[in-house]
C-alpha cells in the first residue's frame, strides 16, 4: 500500500504592498535620519535648521510613496527644525538688540 501525497502547503494571499501597491522597502530612510540629526545641530547653526526641515519634507514624501520606515523621526526632524530655528533667530535678535545700547 501506498500512502497518499501530503496536501498542498495553505495559500495566504497575495505578498503584503506598501500604500503605492509596492512591498515595502526594507530599512529607515535615510533623509529622515539626516533630518533630525541637521535640526538638532541647528541649534549651534541656523542654517542645519533650515536644512532639517527641507529634508524632513522630502522624506515624508519619500515615506509615503515607498512605504520606508522613519516618519516619526522625519516629523521630529521638522518640529525640532522649526523650534530651534526660532530660537536661533530669538538668540540673534536679542544679542542685535543689546549690542546696540
Amino acid at each position: 500500500m501506498t500512502t497518499p501525497p501530503p496536501p498542498p502547503p495553505p495559500n495566504f494571499g497575495p505578498p503584503p504592498t506598501g500604500p503605492s501597491g509596492m512591498p515595502p522597502s526594507a530599512g529607515t530612510n535615510g533623509l529622515a535620519i539626516g533630518s533630525l540629526v541637521l535640526s538638532l545641530l541647528g541649534l549651534f547653526c541656523g542654517i542645519g535648521s533650515i536644512v532639517g526641515v527641507i529634508l524632513g519634507f522630502i522624506a515624508r514624501g519619500q515615506i509615503k510613496r515607498t512605504g520606508q520606515g522613519g516618519n516619526g523621526l522625519a516629523v521630529a526632524g521638522i518640529v525640532i527644525g522649526i523650534a530651534t530655528l526660532v530660537i536661533s533667530i530669538g538668540i540673534y535678535v536679542v544679542v542685535l538688540s543689546s549690542s546696540g545700547s
